[in-house]
């Protein structure tokens, strides 16, 4: 018995052991799956780098965030290793497609585009990099079929082929992508007809427009719409073409005569269709019975023929703005006055009743919703011109004769802050934006901020609550998204305020949020900037030159820690946006930027570990 008890026991020694060897592991493999450096590692040992562009690649530093300065490499954080788009153009690289891209396990953005690369396209492309936005590998030597598994990159808004060496047929579950936009797979050796999918888009996806001829040409095999020529034409060209040269001089005139009507000619139609910017619109035709549905009677009864009306039909000269969730146009009516008219990209089954929620949401610091109309797969909404248009036009160039002062931005943060806190703490239902940049700010005629496209997020995923909101691979704007979203893939409040920090920095700065502008080299976003700045010291020398030593520089710099309490990496630490409005609000008490308003329903004292932070973060 003693001996048995002694087995046992030594076995169950043995089973806590694996236990504890496994976990181990585990907890190695988590810690490696948390850093991108194996994965460049192994990229750069897979390329032949001739010109030695991928020298600054050196992996001798391990500390976290260490590979944010390599060439061609962006990451989400620059004080982790977690690469968020890689763009290698024009590097004069060769070989096979790289390898170790698997161990990207956040990458969004590839462009190998202008290389030398050969060989076919990894069938299992999309589980490598699973979150795929932007593929470009035009302009290099690829050979063999389009994977028919890029279907399964269910994130992919751009997928750029064109100039390679590629043949077969087009994978039709490609134009099935709910995302694409961007196509192009011209100039390669394609052959068969271009697949319905491509052509007549689904209704249910958000970009029902068709791709333009361009996406298509320069593939002599390629046949149908929308290059205008039937499959069974390109065969018939076939036995004609033999024909005529068995017959030899006696038809070479009614020969070129027919090859000049059956190639030229289509030529012509294809630049045709390929200029019709408003064919969807055309398709529709604006009945005449159609009535926008208002949610107020600002204005006298409108129909979708008229809207067709003001903006000429939707046409291209009347884009007033792009983003992710649509396309905005002007539209001008009769009697002079202006509307903005979105066209969204996409929408859910319960479109109505979400958008009568939203549209009975009121605040001074959102953009009117007026109302909406839903014809075929389309989906409209109404909101007001906005005549100033967005900040970022505003700050960074866009309005030529507009300069931003100080105390114009001060009071577009506040009323930002104002728009924004309410959404997320007063309004019902309660609402992260998840998009918050200097474009989706907009400002009226006298200057006053207002907030677009608040709930579209919650119209997209109906399911979104005031906590948080599975983001789907639609991570808003470069640069002011938060650093969280690529581990958890969750949109949070505290995401927003990230976002609403990027802002702040922007108006502080001066700078744009993803397109930095100093004497020193630097590589890198506004936010990571702003850090590197911060860790030497040196967070004043980032201040708007424009707008120091006015006499208000103790406040700037009073601004420019609240950004940066607002993009630190921990979301725990970030303040809420009622304390941001507070914070801002305290700011502007020196001149005389009152709130009455707002503090009605904002009162409340700041933290004291919310003033510990704000201390410790910039300065």
């Amino acid at each position: 018995m003693d001996w048995e008890r002694r087995a046992l026991s030594l076995m169950d020694w043995e089973r806590r052991a694996l236990s504890l060897c496994f976990t181990a592991l585990w907890v190695v493999s988590q810690v490696s799956a948390e850093d991108d450096s194996q994965c460049l590692k192994d990229f750069k040992a897979s390329v032949h780098d001739p010109d030695n562009r991928l020298s600054s690649w050196n992996f001798g530093n391990s500390s976290q965030g260490s590979v944010c300065s390599f060439t061609g490499v962006s990451c989400w954080n620059p004080q982790e290793n977690k690469i968020m788009s890689l763009k290698l153009q024009n590097y004069g690289l060769s070989g096979t497609f790289p390898s170790g891209l698997i161990r990207c396990a956040a990458l969004q953005n590839l462009d190998l585009s202008g290389n030398a690369f050969s060989g076919s396209i990894p069938s299992d492309i999309c589980k490598q990099v699973p979150y795929l936005q932007s593929l470009d590998l035009s302009q290099n030597s690829f050979s063999g079929n389009i994977p028919f598994a890029l279907q399964d990159c269910q994130y992919l808004q751009s997928l750029k082929l064109q100039n390679n060496r590629l043949s077969g047929e087009i994978p039709g579950g490609i134009g099935n992508l709910p995302k694409l936009t961007i196509l192009d797979v011209s100039s390669n050796s394609l052959s068969g007809q271009i697949p319905s999918t491509f052509v007549n888009r689904p209704s249910d996806l958000g970009n029902g427009s068709p791709f333009p001829a361009s996406a298509f040409i320069g593939n002599p095999d390629l046949c149908g719409p929308p290059l205008g020529d039937s499959c069974s034409s390109k065969s018939n060209t076939g036995m004609i073409i033999g024909i005529i040269v068995a017959v030899a001089a006696v038809l070479a005139v009614i020969g070129a005569g027919f090859m000049w009507f059956l190639l030229i000619r289509p030529r012509k139609e294809n630049t045709t269709l390929f200029k019709d910017e408003q064919q969807w619109a055309r398709s529709i035709r604006a009945p005449k019975s159609i009535v926008v549905s208002l949610f107020e009677q600002p204005l006298k009864k409108l129909k979708l023929s008229d809207l067709m009306a003001a903006t000429n039909g939707f046409s291209k000269a009347n884009i007033i703005g792009e983003g992710s969730t649509g396309t905005m146009y002007k539209a001008v009516l009769p009697d002079g006055s202006m509307l903005a008219v979105k066209l969204l990209s996409r929408s859910n089954r319960d479109f109505q009743a979400e958008i009568e929620t939203l549209g009975k949401l009121r605040h001074r610091n959102l953009v009117p919703l007026l109302g909406y109309c839903s014809v075929a797969s389309k989906k409209l909404l109404i909101y007001k011109h906005m005549v100033s248009g967005s900040l970022r036009e505003c700050l960074h160039g866009g309005h030529d004769d507009i300069k931003l002062d100080w105390v114009a931005r001060l009071k577009i943060a506040i009323g930002a802050s104002r728009g924004l806190a309410w959404l997320h703490h007063t309004c019902n239902p309660r609402i992260i934006h998840r998009n918050i940049s200097s474009n989706t700010i907009l400002l009226d005629e006298e200057y006053e901020p207002r907030i677009t496209d608040f709930g579209l997020a919650r119209l997209i995923n109906p399911v979104d609550t005031h906590i948080s909101t599975v983001v789907s691979g639609d991570f808003g704007d470069l640069g002011y998204v938060p650093p969280e979203y690529s581990r958890t893939l969750t949109a949070t409040v505290k995401g927003d305020v990230y976002s609403f920090g990027v802002v702040l920095l922007e108006l502080a700065t001066g700078q744009k949020a993803n397109d930095v502008s100093t004497d020193d080299p630097f590589k890198g976003n506004l936010s990571e900037w702003i850090t590197f700045l911060r860790s030497h010291g040196r967070a004043e020398e980032a201040l708007d030159s424009s707008l120091k030593g006015q006499g208000f520089d103790n406040e700037l710099k009073q601004f420019l820690r609240v950004g940066c309490a607002c993009v630190v990496g921990n979301p725990k630490e970030r303040p809420t946006m009622y304390e941001v409005y507070q914070l801002l609000v305290a700011i502007g008490e020196k001149f005389n930027i009152s709130d009455d308003e707002g503090a009605a329903y904002m009162d409340f004292t700041i933290p004291s570990e919310t003033d510990e932070l704000i201390s410790r973060n910039c300065y």
